[in-house]
């Protein structure tokens, strides 16, 4: 397929509608039309992917040994099979499964670029889908009398933060309708590897991880496969250190040759991925600490805590520590009073600030574009085209394409303004800005309404708020599984807690009403 079929009316159609299923699994009510929603976003994206990588290196095999391809296909497919069976047996295997798979990608090129890929998280969340919603369909055929009977059993009505997410999914989409067709890469590329290789099985994911039972036990089950391999990656960190020796990532191999400093990144392409994923994970630990009071679970805590802490500083990512001091004063805040966290949090804020202020050069920033890695120049310009387009911005995925055509130069050649707001501002306008602020907003509210004294809740909520302000410094916001991840057990745990609040309030008024 030439690059004349992505310019064309086809695939951004089959875009929107791709997009319209993903956001019909997350909100529809009726099981088999949820289970159809899933079905067409599962071949959906596959078909659109294909569009995308059929002249990529990664598919060469696959022209010149079609029948091997076949073959292997249909290998994949049976091992598939029997994963959804799995996982139909026990559907509560997807939650530690995607804890388990969250964090490795494969790099994989398309369009013109090599994308770092959650592969095993596609194969977790394709095997949790067909594990679901083949049976849905079965019994609906089976079962299916007449009109009345076709919706199947409702489920209640989603969370305000889960429509506006499937909402965003949608508009994304549309934005992608006018996304230039040309650059390196194209716009509208970028936008469809955003939304096949995130957004859709992304919205699925959240979609069967919202529907689960998420007992303690699930929940302990999960914590205790991201801390051990938080643990795992910090002493392939410490190799790192100590070799001098990057497992992956030439990039940035050349970065540190260029530099007096060493960064690791473990099992990561990029260090300030491996420091987010420990700054959530320690948040994690900490919140640990802060409830359970038994002596041998706080001094394990903490030993977790020291080995990951001594992992992210090696990793020099000043976007994870700065979102781990966020997520640790959440922590405080809903631990004891948020008053005095709040007052001293400005304090710090203020002295770092004029201290940074009255001594730049101690910090390096006598040029502060320099320091932070051309970021500067990055944001000014992504304000400048939202400026240029306020209301409807140069359509998704247009960043890259619109920066190195108003801003020609060496800062053009980083792919984005590392400010998730900037980057929707330019792409989006005002339409997508203040779409994501709603879902930001109504996340919050979700997560933290009654959540204090509930570990699990608050260690959701602290997560977020981390992940959110890292996107403020590095993007990734919905690009990242762990964001669908916190959304989907911190709502169903919001669900579920609304639920036996209203109950409990129900039983008080029959009580009071007997007395």
């Amino acid at each position: 397929m030439s690059i004349a079929v992505l310019t064309g009316p086809w695939p951004r159609l089959g875009l929107v509608v791709a997009a319209a299923c993903a956001a019909t699994a997350i909100l529809a009510r009726s099981d088999e039309r949820r289970a159809w929603a899933m079905l067409g976003a599962l071949v959906l994206a596959p078909v659109l992917l294909l569009v995308d990588v059929w002249h990529s290196p990664q598919l060469g095999f696959v022209h010149r040994h079609p029948l091997e391809a076949v073959i292997g296909a249909l290998v994949a497919l049976a091992v598939l099979g029997v994963a959804a069976w799995a996982i139909h047996r026990v559907p509560w295997l997807v939650a530690p499964l995607t804890a388990l798979t969250v964090p490795f990608r494969i790099p994989i090129a398309s369009g013109g670029t090599t994308n770092n890929l959650l592969v095993p998280l596609y194969f977790v969340i394709a095997a949790s889908a067909l594990g679901w919603l083949v049976p849905v369909l079965w019994r609906a055929r089976v079962t299916r009398s007449g009109p009345a009977s076709a919706a199947g059993p409702q489920r209640p009505p989603r969370l305000l933060f889960e429509k506006l997410l499937a909402a965003y999914v949608v508009l994304y989409a549309l934005q992608s309708l006018y996304s230039p067709a040309t650059g390196a890469p194209a716009g509208f590329v970028k936008a469809l590897q955003n939304e096949v290789f995130f957004y859709l099985p992304f919205a699925l994911l959240l979609a069967r991880l919202r529907d689960l039972q998420w007992s303690r036990r699930l929940l302990l089950q999960c914590l205790a496969v991201t801390l051990t391999l938080a643990v795992a990656f910090s002493f392939v960190g410490y190799v790192e250190e100590i070799t001098k020796h990057l497992i992956l990532s030439s990039k940035l191999v050349l970065s540190n040759s260029l530099h007096a400093y060493f960064t690791v990144n473990s099992v990561f392409f990029d260090p300030n991925i491996f420091g987010r994923y420990l700054a959530l994970a320690m948040l994690l630990a900490t919140t640990v600490l802060l409830y359970d009071e038994r002596v041998r679970v706080q001094l394990g805590s903490i030993a977790l805590l020291a080995i990951m802490w001594t992992c992210l500083v090696f990793t020099l990512s000043r976007s994870s520590l700065v979102a781990l001091a966020a997520g640790m004063a959440v922590l405080a805040a809903m631990r004891w009073r948020a008053r005095p966290v709040i007052y001293l949090g400005l304090v710090v804020v203020v002295i770092g600030g004029a201290v940074v202020v009255t001594h730049p050069s101690k910090f390096g920033l006598q040029n502060f574009n320099l320091a932070s890695g051309g970021r500067a120049n990055l944001i000014t310009g992504g304000v400048q085209l939202f400026l240029d387009r306020p209301l409807t911005g140069f359509g998704s995925g247009s960043f890259t394409t619109e920066y190195k055509h108003h801003f020609p130069g060496p800062a053009a050649s980083v792919s984005d303004s590392h400010n998730i707001a900037i980057t929707i501002g330019a792409e989006q306008g005002i339409i997508g800005e203040l779409l994501y602020l709603a879902l930001l907003v109504a996340a919050a509210v979700a997560l933290f309404r009654g959540a204090r004294g509930d570990p699990y809740r608050i260690a959701v909520a602290a997560a977020f708020v981390a992940l959110v302000l890292h996107t403020m410094l590095y993007a990734d916001f919905l690009e990242d599984p762990v964001t669908w991840t916190l959304l989907a057990v911190g709502g169903a745990l919001a669900a579920t807690a609304s639920a036996r609040s209203t109950r409990d309030t129900g039983i008080q008024h029959d009580l009071r009403a007997v007395a």
